[in-house]
């Protein structure tokens, strides 16, 4: 197969949670642990850092593992979902893998698989993260920063045993398959937590911190919480600007610190080789550092263009505010979502004086837009309907002045089409 049919195979002959949703979503680890074992138990090959959460977990892992590259490390990361490319899950240095690793694995996964007497049928996300580990142990990385795809006790990244596990916070996403209190989600997240190995919390609500806290102590694992410390970095710039990353910049330099006092099991001199020099460059050139895309992200200037991927409504209690406080003549929002998200709930937060443009992602999971748009009456919220995201973006562009501000958001999947069409 060529890599774009390789591609293909993978979205449509395996279950993709992005695209359909709940009948992609597995539990249990069995098919993760079967391909781990025929792969050799590539993720033993080197050391790990695992992080999860509802919110800033994507930010979190691309800056830890700048900030790692430029303390002189060979880095693996591991991400989801990609934007524009599948091979911006799966980075080296910030070094996509090759068009030519994913068609040999796959080829060989299907040629084994084909031939194996009780053949198994997994998942994208669990077939896509045993060639993660593998390719991370082809390529000797020294360490690799791997993101929970969904939750965390039944996520098949789960298999691994880091030396440090990061769990940014807790609110109310895919609660479907996580549960329908905080207390239960934050118990999935939970699930991270290994025996032995320190974790930091990013932020916690009352009814998260006691799960966190029981779930460490039984484990025997050190548990710090970044909200409970001293504000650090205040004078180093980072990159990523939405008004979220502080919460998110003070639970990476808490897990630096963690890191750099930790005496167990560390990849060689981690703890002399997080210096402020080292934070500083690896905060200030995340983007270049590991290609991150789509965090308060500008796209042009006059008028202002920013896109973002909040998505939820912990996201969005963010944005919101960060939207409405940017100085423009007229407020442009190019809106749509997917399924899952608590629509309601995000348009609540919604700027009223914006004009807005409803649309929809290329994608089976995307609410249409002219359902966004009928929601959006109840909320107070104006705005004409565009099947594309491209369309919605062009119109806004055209209706636009050169002093208005135009937002791009609601779901990954939108910011996806829109850096894939500008």
């Amino acid at each position: 197969m060529t890599y774009k049919e390789t591609i293909e195979y993978l979205y449509n002959s395996t279950p993709v949670f992005e695209h359909v949703g709940a009948s992609a979503y597995k539990e249990g680890l069995e098919n993760t642990w079967i391909l781990d074992k025929h792969y050799g138990h590539p993720h033993r090959q080197y050391q790990t850092i695992h992080v999860a959460g509802t919110n800033g977990k994507g930010s979190c892992s691309h800056t830890i593992a700048s900030i790692l590259q430029e303390a002189g490390y060979k880095v693996g990361l591991y991400t989801s979902p990609h934007l524009v490319d599948f091979r911006e899950r799966i980075r080296v240095n910030g070094q996509r893998i090759s068009e030519k690793y994913v068609v040999d694995f796959v080829h060989n996964f299907l040629n084994w698989n084909t031939h194996h007497p009780s053949p198994i049928y997994p998942s994208f996300f669990e077939l896509t993260t045993a060639l993660a580990f593998k390719y991370f142990a082809d390529e000797q990385v020294d360490i690799a920063v791997i993101e929970v795809g969904l939750g965390g006790r039944l996520d098949c990244t789960n298999i691994i045993t880091p030396i440090l596990s990061v769990i940014t916070n807790i609110s109310f996403d895919h609660t479907g398959f996580l549960g329908d209190t905080l207390a239960k989600i934050a118990a999935e997240k939970a699930g991270i937590i290994k025996h032995g190995v320190p974790v930091v919390i990013g932020e916690y609500t009352d009814e998260t911190r006691p799960v966190f806290e029981e779930k460490a102590k039984a484990v025997d694992a050190p548990i710090f919480f970044a909200q409970d410390e001293d504000e650090l970095g205040s004078d180093l710039d980072f990159e990523l600007k939405g008004d979220y990353q502080a919460r998110n910049k003070q639970t990476i330099l808490t897990a630096l610190k963690v890191l750099r006092e930790s005496k167990t099991n560390l990849v060689p001199s981690l703890s002399h080789s997080l210096v402020p020099t080292t934070i500083r460059n690896g905060l200030a050139n995340v983007c270049k550092n590991t290609g991150l895309m789509g965090r308060w992200q500008t796209i042009q200037e006059r008028p202002k263009v920013i896109c973002d991927t909040g998505h939820n409504v912990g996201g969005w209690q963010y944005l919101s505010k960060q939207i409405a406080a940017e100085p423009c003549r007229q407020l442009r929002i190019v809106f749509g979502m997917v399924d899952d998200k608590d629509i309601d709930a995000v348009m609540e937060l919604l700027p009223k004086h914006a004009v807005f443009y409803w649309t929809q992602a290329d994608n089976h999971r995307a609410i249409p837009a002219e359902t966004v748009a009928q929601k959006a009456e109840s909320h107070l919220l104006n705005g004409r309907i565009y099947n594309k995201v491209s369309d919605a973006y062009h119109a806004a562009i055209a209706d636009a002045s050169p002093d208005d501000f135009i937002f791009v958001g609601g779901s990954s999947y939108l910011v996806a089409d829109f850096l894939s069409a500008v």
